[in-house]
Parts: structure tokens; sequence; C-alpha cells
């Protein structure tokens, strides 16, 4: 960036190193954006919170090129087991368990605390070149019609002005930026009881199970290991008004209260915090050059692990747009889409955590998931960037605007249509079909039979950077006015 006294310069100024802001700034350097993520804590997000990545999360991550560690660090969620009067009770599942299906790579949700996700984000953010701003506030923004002027101070109290292209908040549910540019956020309390979620090392319980008390006086509790650690997340609910107490005396009590385990059990507790569940939903995602994502957009009661994975999906739907208007010249209408295409998803979402929440909290089997908690199936099929143009389709036909299904391309090498998509590009399936000239910037590829053409049919697709199919169609025409949208001719 350029300096000069205290100003300086950037394309895209991210607001909050959360998943959200980690996720687009990592997406936007590889793009070759430049991007200055700044955030207000000292360092990053200490608890485990959010700890669950859906299917569809993990092919972001794959396609960003941090699976490899995102695997290696966690693990596949554990069976619960019931507990009461300190007897096992028996166990079952949380999540289902998912048949091997070639078109979805990564069928099971994998547990990783928040804490770790943000670590490993960070340092691939770092391998891409970029950074964290950390102890940097946002005190205020001026729009004009061709930038955003904002005011930050940073951790000595030194004040500058940044000038970007576009501001993106993704500085959580109280967000700061959403006050300032006015944008109202509306919901509702999804239960009048306070909960309490907390990281802490317990002796007694085996790690090969998530342990609940759902019987427990005073409400249910649950103790869920945390992989690549030694420690187990606390989550609790309390039958009474009154806020829990989160000092490290207070969530010994809870535990010694609720379960067969004595105060003693419990060692070290490393993050503590309690909260009442909400929804909520941000009247737009946009004023004029600030977007808003994640938190900042939609709150949403833990029930269904939607928060966190809707907070990365808004990012990668955000990401690639931002770089076809700043690195490929596309026409800046396509930012438009982002609100078209992220809020309703964000409201679906709303209505699905709830309503399992609401369903039984977390007594046993009240929260049992299945395929719409995972992701897959939502999409864009009403989106602005949806043309399906092939008449004539059989119902259950994939059709555009939904998800690019993964399929091996050959059964020697191993390799794979995610390998075809994975990078910032826009790519052309010619199913079928004889692939035409493509602009530069386009990958294409032929495949012909197999489970690729059994998932899609024939038919020339157009697959968008974040994995959607945009267009499909059987006639080459369509494709250059299609593609020109994006800035590629």
């Amino acid at each position: 960036m350029a300096h000069a006294q205290n100003r300086s310069e950037t394309e895209v100024l991210i607001v909050g190193a959360g998943p959200t802001g980690l996720t687009l700034a990592c997406d936007l350097a590889r793009r070759g954006v430049s991007a200055l993520l700044v955030e207000q804590a000292p360092a990053l997000f200490p608890g485990s919170r959010g700890k669950g990545l859906q299917p569809r999360t993990q092919e972001v991550f794959e396609d960003l090129g941090l699976l490899a560690a995102v695997h290696a660090d966690g693990r596949p969620y554990p069976r619960m087991v019931s507990w009461e009067n300190g007897e096992r009770q028996g166990e079952w599942d949380l999540v289902g368990r998912a048949e091997p299906d070639p078109t979805v790579p990564f069928p099971e949700v994998w547990m990783l605390p928040q804490w770790r996700t943000q670590e490993l984000l960070h340092e691939r953010l770092r391998e891409f070149g970029g950074e964290v701003a950390f102890g940097t506030a946002l005190s205020g923004l001026d729009q004009h019609p061709d930038r955003v002027e904002a005011r930050l101070t940073g951790p000595d109290g030194t004040g500058r002005t940044v000038t970007a292209r576009y501001l993106v908040a993704a500085d959580g549910g109280r967000s700061t930026v959403r006050r300032t540019v006015g944008i109202p956020m509306t919901g509702e309390q999804v239960d009048p009881h306070p909960a309490l979620v907390a990281d802490v090392e317990i002796d007694g319980l085996d790690r090969e199970n998530w342990h609940c008390w759902p019987k427990a006086s005073g409400g249910p509790l649950l103790l869920c290991p945390l992989p690549s650690t030694t420690a187990f997340q606390l989550f609790a609910q309390f039958d009474a008004a009154r806020d829990p107490d989160t000092s490290a005396e207070g969530v010994r009590r809870t535990v010694a209260a609720r379960t067969h385990l004595p105060e003693s059990a419990v060692g070290a507790v490393h993050w503590a915090s309690g909260f009442r569940p909400r929804a909520a939903l941000a009247e737009r995602f946009r004023e004029g050059r600030v977007f808003l994502a994640g938190d900042a957009a939609h709150i949403h009661s833990p029930a269904g692990g939607q928060g966190l994975n809707t907070s990365i999906q808004d990012a990668y739907n955000l990401g690639w747009k931002l770089g076809q208007v700043l690195r490929h010249g596309a026409d800046e209408a396509l930012l438009d889409s982002y609100e078209q295409e992220r809020l309703p998803v964000a409201a679906d979402v709303l209505e699905i955590s709830t309503r399992l929440h609401r369903a039984g909290g977390v007594r046993a089997g009240a929260l049992r998931r299945g395929p719409r908690t995972e992701q897959l199936g939502l999409g864009y099929e009403d989106g602005p960037l949806t043309v399906e143009a092939r008449p004539g389709l059989p119902e259950d036909a994939l059709r555009a605007g939904e998800r690019a299904p993964d399929a091996p391309l050959d059964t020697r090498g191993g390799r794979r249509l995610f390998e075809l998509f994975r990078g910032p590009h826009v790519t052309v399936l010619a199913i079928g079909h004889p692939l035409p000239p493509l602009p530069a910037g386009v990958r294409g590829a032929r495949v012909d039979g197999g489970v690729a053409e059994r998932a899609y049919g024939r038919g020339l697709f157009v697959v968008r950077p974040d994995g959607y199919l945009g267009l499909a169609t059987h006639d080459p025409a369509d494709l250059p006015g299609y593609l020109a949208r994006f800035g590629l001719r």
C-alpha cells in the first residue's frame, strides 16, 4: 500500500478477522486483490464456539488449499452418550453417517474448534502474502461514489485514514460497521433461557464420546472432547433467567451440580462465555460500497451448526465477485448479486437453526441433524446469475443454480472434477458435447460418460468460481454473452 502521512489505500478493507474475514482475505489474496484485514482484538478469537465444519465448507477449504490441515487437526463427530444418576444410558448419533458418494467427497461434518479453524485460515493467509492488523478498530467511515474512506485507530491510539474501493463488515453480531451505515437488523429471542459455553480440562471422561446430561437439575449439560487438544467444550442451558457465572469457579460448580463429576475433575478453564440464543437478519446486505457478511448480516442459534458455515459461504460468494470486478473489469452490477443470492439463504438457515433449537434444545435426540444442515443442497436457482437453457429436463435433473457435483475423471489417476474447478477461475464443462473456443481466463474440459454424465446430464455447463452452476445450455452461442457478465471476453 502507498503511505502518505497517516493515509493509505487498499482495494478492499475487511473489518473483523473471524472465519468470515479470514476466508474473504484468503480468497482475495489468491486473486491478486489488495486487501487490508483489521481486527479490534489483540489476537484471534480464543474459543471453540463454532466447531462443526459442514460438507460444503470442507469443499470451500479444499479449494483454498487448507483442507489437508483441517482434516489432520480435526475428527468426525463422536457418538453422543447420555448419563443419568452417574450411569451411561446409551449412545446415539447427532449427525447422520453418510454412504460413499463419488459426487460428495467429504460427506460428514468435521469437528474442529473455531480457534483452530481461524489459526489455519490465518496461516493460509500468510502463505498468500497477507496479514491481520490486530488491535485496530474502525472509528468512522464516509462513502463517496468511487470509494470508502475509513478512519482506523491502531493499538497505540494513533489514527489513520484508509481509502478503499469497497469495505466488508465481518465484525460480528454487534457490528460497528452495520450500525455506522444504518442498516437495521431485526430478529427474535430464540430461547429465554441463557446458556454457557466454555473450553475446559476434564478428568474422568473418555474422549471417544460426546457426553450429555439431558435431565440434569437446573438444565442440560454437554461435554464434547475437542480434537487435537486435551480439552472439552462445555455447553449448558439454564432453567433460571439469570445470566450464568462464567468464572472458573462458576464453571466448576455447574459441572459438579449437573454431572457425577466433582469440582476437582475440572481443571483449567481456557475460555468461557454466556449468551442468550437469538435469530436476527439484517434488512439488507449492502449499503453503497459497504457489504455485510457473516454474523454482521445474520445471527443464529448454535443448533444445527450453521452460523460459522453460512458465514464462510458469504465470504466465498462475495470474494470471486469482487475479484471479477477489480481484476477482470466485470460490471459493478455483478456485486448486486451478493445480496440477492445470500440474503434468502441466510433467511432459510435462520429458520432451520431456530426450528432445531425449539425442537427440544439439547435433550437427547432432539438435535439430530440431517441433509438440510449439510449445506450441499443450498443454491441459487432463482438468482440473477442463473440461466437454465435446456428444455424438457426430468424433474430430478441437476439444474443451473445448484452446487456443481464432484465426479471422478479417470479410474487410474484418481483425478476429479473438483481438481478442474480448484482455483480462482471460471470453468466450462462440455459433457457429451464438443468443447467450444473459450476466452482467456476460462478453464475448459470435455467429459464423456461415467459419473459426471450421470450427475450433470449432457450439455455445456459454466461452473462459477464458487462451485455453483451458472449457465447450463446445449448451445455454444449462449456462452460468450454469459461469460461477459464476469468480465471474460
